[in-house]
């Protein structure tokens, strides 16, 4: 069992004991799942914890792990451990028993394991919601609706992608700056961006309809056992620069102080995006923000979204990059560029080096397709179950978008065209019919 040891800045009302499964929901027989317990002691003197991991009762046969622990004052313990599913099937409960004195604490978290002939589902786990696309381009066909959503809408976006099983919501952004490339300009005092939430960081409001949708995706999802990350972004596209990574520590403290107490806060989702080549200073980027955020909360991981384009040649970025990542999520698999590799090839290759850091390799799906005046669209299905079954190799599938891509007007107001009514009809027979 792997364990590090982080300082952390406790705010009242946390719990002692967190555990974060990674993957949550749902994961291969062909596959793996962390678990990842974090501890905050309490007390002017050391604390001795004994902490056993159990699946399914607290029976000794049951028994996965069991070790005492030492932590020094006001200091957090994540302790983390792969699960091999091998030989797994079914429905489970992990519980995690921790004792210290006469005081014992259990916490308890549910994995199905599902028989694949791979490591991936065949199944689209959890989408991206946006609250107001970044471009009016291409949100063109359901920006003008989604902008009038209310705090009801956002919980039936909620409700209905539960319903297909979409059980992961990755929130896109939580500011918006129209900066498309670094904002060398800009300070931290002098951010122009918009909040989607009541920041006390910065005065700006984006012109929503709902003043907090990211406590009504919370609340919702708090009732139906899903899992959030709330894009700790947007500074400005691909800046992992000095300003950037410290407006994204206030960024991430204010959004953990208000939502962190939610069940639902499943960890922090970088907004910033970038090429498969990667920036230069990302590696340094993330080594700061991962710690910062172990300080904030030692059980929820750090996600990034990158394209998977010219990663040819790069393993020892990504290895820089790797090291305080948890969760790599790429996207544009099904278009890679004429002359790379293949969208096979560069996941086998993400994957090998995602597994030689001791990080998961998720998948973006791209449930939309391109209209020739740069504006998404729904995608057809069997375009969308095509590459479910050719790229089989991920161990969980998010998708982009719910919003707008798929619509289910019984759930909330209609968004975007009726062409995303059909295909959320689409993917729900073909999810009942793996059932």
């Amino acid at each position: 069992m792997l364990f590090l040891l982080f300082p952390l800045l406790v705010c009242c009302g946390r719990p002692d004991v967190d555990v974060t499964l990674v993957p949550p929901v749902s994961v291969s027989d062909k596959a793996a799942f962390d678990i990842r317990t974090g501890l905050v002691h309490h007390g002017s003197a050391t604390g001795v914890y004994d902490v056993a991991v159990y699946l399914q009762t607290h029976d000794a046969e049951r028994l996965v792990s069991q070790e005492r622990v030492h932590v020094a004052p006001g200091e957090p313990l994540l302790l983390k451990q792969s699960v091999k599913t091998a030989d797994m099937s079914g429905k489970y409960n992990v519980l995690v028993k921790v004792r210290k004195g006469l005081k014992t604490i259990t916490r308890s978290r549910p994995i199905e394991v599902v028989p694949s002939p791979s490591r991936a589902t065949a199944t689209i786990d959890g989408a991206w919601a946006g609250l107001y696309h970044w471009s009016e381009t291409e949100g063109l066909h359901w920006n003008r609706d989604i902008r009038h959503f209310t705090a009801e809408d956002w919980k039936g976006v909620v409700r209905a992608m539960h319903h297909i099983g979409m059980d992961i919501i990755v929130i896109q952004e939580l500011f918006r700056h129209e900066a498309y490339v670094n904002a060398h300009d800009v300070t931290l005092d002098t951010y122009p961006g918009k909040a989607y939430y009541p920041s006390s960081l910065y005065p700006g409001r984006m012109d929503i309809a709902c003043p907090d949708p990211v406590e009504a995706i919370m609340a919702a999802a708090d009732e139906l056992g899903m899992h959030v990350l709330p894009g700790i972004g947007l500074f400005a596209w691909f800046d992992f620069g000095e300003t950037s990574l410290q407006w994204h520590k206030a960024v991430a403290k204010e959004v953990y102080d208000r939502y962190g107490h939610h069940p639902s806060f499943y960890g922090f989702y970088v907004s910033e995006e970038c090429f498969g080549c990667l920036d230069g200073q990302i590696a340094g980027f993330f080594e700061q923000f991962t710690d910062y955020c172990r300080h904030l909360a030692p059980a929820k991981p750090v996600m990034l979204a990158t394209n998977c384009f010219g990663i040819q040649g790069k393993e020892a970025e990504y290895a820089a990059l790797l090291k305080h990542l948890d969760i790599l999520c790429p996207f544009g698999f099904s278009r890679m560029p004429e002359g790379d590799l293949s969208g096979k090839e560069a996941a086998a290759t993400l994957q090998r080096w995602c597994d030689a850091a001791g990080a998961h390799l998720w998948m973006d799906l791209e449930a939309f397709a391109f209209n020739p005046d740069g504006s998404l669209s729904p995608r057809s299905f069997p375009s969308i179950r095509q590459e479910l079954a050719e790229m089989d190799g991920f161990e969980k599938i998010l998708c982009y978008q719910y919003p707008g891509v798929f619509n289910n007007p019984a759930f909330h107001r209609q968004a975007g065209e009726d062409a995303g009514i059909k295909l959320y009809a689409d993917y729900m027979a073909y999810r009942m019919s793996r059932d």
